[in-house]
C-alpha cells in the first residue's frame, strides 16, 4: 500500500510539473503557512463551510470537546489537554486518550475534506531540550496512532514545546492547560469542491 501511495505521489508530481503547476507538500509548510492555505476566495462558498464548521463545532461541544474556531468560523481547533492522553512525563497514549482520539477518525475517511494538523505544547518544566524532546514524542506518539487507524495523507504534526503557552506557567493548574494537543480541521480542496456544489458532507467522496 506505501509503495502505491508512493508511485501515486510520483505520477501526480510529474503530471503537475508537465501542466507547468506548482505541488504544494503541506508536510513542508510552516504551522502558520498550513492554517492559511488553502484560501476560500469565493464569499458563498466561504459561508457555506463557515456554516458547516459551526455546526460540528456545536456537536463536538456537546460530546464535551473544548473546540475554538479561528479564520472566520473556517478551521476548528480542538484542544485535549496532555493529562488527558499521557501518563506523567511518557508518550504512549493510554486507552483513555485512544478513546478520546476514536471520534476524530471519521473527518479522516475522506482525503482531502481536510487537512488535520496536530500541535503538541509542553508546560515549562524542565529544559527547552526536555520539553521539546516530550512534546516531539507525544505528537508522533498521537500521529501514528492515526496512521494505525486512518489515513494520514493530509496529517501533518507539529511540536511547539514551551514555546507557546495558554496560560502563565505561574500554577500547578496552568501548567496542567498548557500541556495540552491541538487538533486544526482546516477546510481542504475536497470541502472546498462541495461548497461549490452546494452541499457539504465529509461522507460524500468526489470521483476524481
Amino acid at each position: 500500500m506505501k509503495m502505491l501511495k508512493y508511485f501515486l505521489s510520483l505520477f501526480l508530481a510529474f503530471t503537475a510539473f508537465f501542466a507547468g503547476a506548482k505541488v504544494e507538500d503541506i508536510y513542508d509548510l510552516s504551522l502558520d503557512e498550513n492554517l492559511e492555505s488553502p484560501v476560500i476566495k469565493n464569499e458563498k462558498q466561504a459561508l457555506k463551510i463557515q456554516d458547516f464548521q459551526h455546526k460540528l463545532a456545536v456537536s463536538l461541544i456537546e460530546s464535551n470537546y473544548d473546540v475554538e474556531s479561528m479564520r472566520d468560523g473556517e478551521i476548528l481547533v480542538i484542544t485535549i489537554t496532555s493529562d488527558q492522553l499521557f501518563e506523567p512525563n511518557d508518550s504512549v497514549l493510554t486507552y483513555h486518550g485512544k478513546e478520546l482520539l476514536k471520534p476524530m477518525l471519521k473527518y479522516l475517511k475522506n482525503p482531502g475534506f481536510y487537512k488535520m494538523l496536530l500541535v503538541m505544547h509542553s508546560d515549562n518544566t524542565g529544559s527547552e531540550s526536555y520539553t521539546m524532546k516530550m512534546s516531539c514524542g507525544r505528537v508522533n506518539a498521537v500521529y501514528d496512532w492515526f496512521d494505525a487507524n486512518g489515513d494520514v495523507d493530509y496529517v501533518v504534526p507539529y511540536a511547539l514545546g514551551s514555546t507557546e503557552p495558554y496560560v502563565k506557567n505561574d500554577s500547578m493548574e496552568n501548567r496542567r492547560k498548557n500541556r495540552r494537543l491541538e487538533i486544526y480541521l482546516v477546510p481542504n480542496t475536497v470541502m472546498i469542491e462541495q461548497a461549490k456544489r452546494g452541499k457539504i458532507n465529509f461522507n460524500t467522496i468526489i470521483p476524481k
